[in-house]
Formats: C-alpha cells, sequence, structure tokens
C-alpha cells in the first residue's frame, strides 16, 4: 500500500477508559480482532478485519481522562509543516507533532470551530489496510461543525483540497475532492445537536447490513442518534457507543434514490 496523498484520511483511533468493553463492543458490531497491546506505545492495540489493520484503542494516558471519541488522522508528507500551517490558518496544535518509533510521526489539532483531528506522516505504518467497502473498514468521513465557513476555509488552506457543494437548499454539505477522489464531508450542525455538543469528525465504517449492526450495537449498551437511513450512498445510522464515542455505520450496497447535484465551490 502507497503512502496517500496528502489530506487523505489514512487512519483512525480513539481513547477508551475501559478498553476492553470497547474491544467486546466493536468486536461484535464491526467484526473486529485485536492484536497484542504495545506497552512501549502506552498498550496502544490495533483492530483488524480479515488480518488487515483498520483502526486502533487505546487507554487514555494520564490527565487526558475524558470523553472517549474517535479520531480521524490526514495524511501529511511533512507534519511539522502541516502543523505550522494549522497554527497560520487559526487552528491549535494539541500535541506533536512527535515520532512514534519507525511507525511515523503523528500531531492532533483543533480547527477554528472546535473539530479536533490527526495529521500522520507515515513511516513503516502506512495507514488503513483494508479497502473502504470491507466490511469493518474505515468508509467515510465528515466534519461536523456550527461554524462551516470557518472550517470550509481552515481545511482548504491548510490541505490541497478542491471544494463542491450539494445543490439542495435543504442540507450545508460540502465535499473535499483530492485530485478525482472525493475524500471528506462537511456538514453544517442543525439545532437538531444539543448545544453542549462540539464541532467533531463522526467517522463511518462499512458493515455488512445496517440494520442488523444497529441492533448488535444498541444490545451491547449503544445509543442510537440517527437512523437507520436509506440513501443514494448506502444504508447509514449514526450511534454512540457505551463509553460516548460517537461513529456510524453505513452498507454501501444497499442504495435509495438518485445521487444529488453537486457544483464547484
Amino acid at each position: 500500500m502507497a503512502v496517500q496523498p496528502e489530506g487523505t484520511p489514512c487512519w483512525a483511533d480513539a481513547m477508551f477508559s475501559d478498553v476492553e468493553g470497547a474491544k467486546r463492543f466493536y468486536g461484535d458490531v464491526l467484526g473486529w480482532t485485536f492484536g497484542e497491546s504495545s506497552s512501549e506505545y502506552g498498550n496502544y492495540t490495533q483492530a483488524y478485519v480479515d488480518g488487515r489493520a483498520v483502526a486502533a484503542v487505546v487507554p487514555p494516558m494520564p490527565g487526558q481522562e475524558g470523553q472517549s471519541q474517535w479520531c480521524l488522522y490526514l495524511a501529511s508528507p511533512d507534519a511539522e509543516a502541516t502543523a505550522a500551517k494549522i497554527r497560520e490558518n487559526g487552528g491549535e496544535v494539541l500535541m506533536g507533532p512527535m515520532r512514534v518509533g519507525d511507525f511515523g510521526t503523528m500531531c492532533l489539532a483543533r480547527e477554528p470551530s472546535g473539530a479536533v483531528f490527526g495529521v500522520w506522516q507515515a513511516g513503516t505504518h502506512e495507514g488503513f489496510e483494508a479497502p473502504a467497502a470491507t466490511p469493518g473498514a474505515y468508509c467515510w468521513a465528515e466534519v461536523f461543525t456550527r461554524e462551516p465557513e470557518t472550517a470550509d476555509a481552515f481545511l482548504s488552506a491548510v490541505f490541497p483540497y478542491r471544494m463542491k457543494e450539494i445543490e439542495d437548499q435543504a442540507v450545508d454539505f460540502r465535499m473535499f475532492d483530492l485530485g478525482e477522489d472525493t475524500v471528506l464531508g462537511r456538514m453544517r450542525m442543525t439545532e437538531d445537536f444539543p448545544p453542549e455538543v462540539p464541532s467533531y469528525v463522526n467517522v463511518y465504517f462499512a458493515v455488512d447490513d445496517c440494520d442488523e449492526a444497529v441492533a448488535r450495537a444498541t444490545t451491547l449498551g449503544g445509543i442510537l442518534r440517527f437512523g437507520p437511513m436509506s440513501s443514494p450512498f448506502g444504508r447509514f445510522a449514526a450511534l454512540s457507543d457505551p463509553q460516548g464515542a460517537n461513529f456510524s455505520v453505513i452498507d454501501v450496497t444497499t442504495t435509495e434514490g438518485e445521487m444529488p447535484g453537486v457544483k464547484d465551490v
């Protein structure tokens, strides 16, 4: 697998105070298996589908306990240079850039409207190993924000994105392209979101049956936030796991309706 172009979502991980509980939940819902935890790197534990790395879970470091959440990492050829661009464009570097052995260099940041994301400069660890439509694998992500203009300006300044928007008066949704590929979405948060919910990056994992995945998740203590709903992109649902981390599941093989029109911005 080649190193991904700059700005491509390339990895996802989450901190959980109960790592074993998270492993049981995602193992049952998404079919993940787990490797050995690496004590050298804070008991970081990779998740796999059919032997291919798809994500990781890790306990919080001392002082970082709090709400569990998924973190999406965007590829960078030079994490130091990306961190500088983040600062120059109103973002905040929360951690790093720091080298992680031979695996690569990481950085955690917050864009100006509040969503936290990661930057990953690949070394031996190049990122996701399973194709996006593989059940259990990362499939898609969207930045949910109450300040879309701020987030759009930041993301397109830090990464070489070309922006498009959906031609629909009822929704404020933009897509970020690299070359011919659409790699990320941005959704304006509506009043349906409680005011205490900050901007965040919503990560989608592929499943072979959305309704079955939702049933497994809720039986295991997950909370259904939205859906299941059919769309031209697939049948999807938004969930929170038992430790409060938000994520979505999508069956890309079950589609309904026509693709919306889009225009360049």
